[in-house]
Order: C-alpha cells, then structure tokens, then sequence
C-alpha cells in the first residue's frame, strides 16, 4: 500500500509540472507572437501618417504659388532686359544726374540738345555757345525741342505761364527765381525728380536741385506754357 501510495504521488507531480510548462510556453509564445504585429502595426500607420502629410502639403500649398511667382518674376526680368539693353549711353548718364530709372529718360531730343549747350560759360545778353544767360537759354531750348516761339528775359516768361505748384511740374515746365531782388531776375526749365536745367552764372549750363538750400530759398514757383 505505501509503494502504490508513492507511486501516486510521483504521478501527480509530474502531471502539475507539465502543466505548468505548458502554460509557460503558452505565455512566452503569446509575448513573441503579440510584440511584432504590435510593432508592424504601429510602423504602418507612422507611415501612412507621414505620406499623407507630405502628399497634401506638396499638392496643395506649395506647388501653384511658386509656379505663379516664378511667372511673374521671369516677366519682370525680360522686361527690365529688354529695356536696359535698347537703352542708349545718353540715358544712363541723365538717369544718375536725375537719380530715375534709365527707361524713364526718353526725350532724346531733349537731352541732345543739354549735352550740346552743357557747360556754356554764363553771359549777360548771350545767346550763343560762347556765351548765354538764363533767358536766353530757356528760349533757345524751348524753340529747338519744343518749337515753341519763346523770347523776353526771365521777368516776362513768369507773365506767360500758368502757375503750377511743385508736385504738379513736369518735363518742359518752366522755374522761376527771385535771386536778391524782389521781382523774377532768374528761370530753368523743369526735368524730372525736382532737378532743373538752366545757365547759372557760377557754372554756365547745369542741371541742379529745387532742393538744394540755395534754390530752395529763392525759388519763386513754377508754371506751364
């Protein structure tokens, strides 16, 4: 009886350890088996999750705008070219003396006929190139460019315009000065960006600023013909 008692009990310790190595190599099993498709799974959708980012912000936002300034730009480009290249020597010279745009120096009759006269000596009653003074400059120019039949000296120009204020002048207008007297003894004619041409008498034919001090404070007004 004690044998069959022994062998009994050996059997049932073996039927629980083998129980409890199958339920070890379930669970170990489990544990491998659950952490790869935990892994893929999760990879899969970071992926899907960042293609869709990239995928949408190519399309939609970045792709016509830059199509669209690169447009724009080129155009700007092949003009400001186009314009600088038909662009003469003359008109980059009195574009840096009037400080505008090259393509905004377009009277070439106007600026031939400065470059002419440019540096003739200042003479009371001139009206030649070896000598001229103010009025007698304005009237030869405004003959010659604009075929206009100007004559009298600086006083009686001022009673032929129409006054004009300085934000309203344009190319070809005429400037008047009272220089230490109290009636108009000195006139240009207007160019562009407040610089006029005139015969000055410290440098003959010149072009200078409304805004220097000096014109600034004898400048008279301005007027049209």
């Amino acid at each position: 009886m004690i044998r069959v008692k022994g062998h009994l009990v050996k059997l049932s310790i073996c039927a629980l350890s083998l129980s409890s190595c199958a339920s070890l190599k379930k669970t170990t099993s489990g544990k491998k088996n659950n952490t790869p498709s935990t892994t893929v799974s999760t990879q899969q959708k970071r992926v899907e999750f960042i293609d869709g980012i990239s995928t949408h912000s190519t399309r939609t936002n970045t792709s016509k705008p830059v199509e669209k300034r690169d447009i724009s730009i080129s155009r700007n480009i092949t003009r400001n070219s186009a314009n600088l290249e038909a662009a003469q020597s003359w008109q980059f010279k009195y574009a840096q003396l009037l400080d505008v745009a090259v393509e905004d120096i377009s009277n070439q009759r106007l600026y031939n006929f400065i470059e002419e006269w440019w540096g003739t000596p200042y003479r009371l009653g001139g009206k030649t190139k070896s000598g001229i003074d103010c009025s007698g400059f304005v009237n030869t120019l405004m003959n010659t460019v604009y075929q206009l039949g100007l004559s009298g000296n600086s006083a009686d120009l001022y009673t032929q315009v129409k006054r004009k204020s300085i934000k309203e002048l344009q190319e070809g207008d005429l400037v008047f000065f009272k220089i230490h007297h109290r009636r108009i003894s000195h006139v240009g004619i207007y160019l562009e960006n407040d610089k006029f041409v005139h015969a000055s008498t410290s440098a003959g034919v010149i072009i200078s600023d409304l805004n220097e001090p000096y014109w600034k404070k004898y400048f008279a007004g301005g007027g049209r013909l």
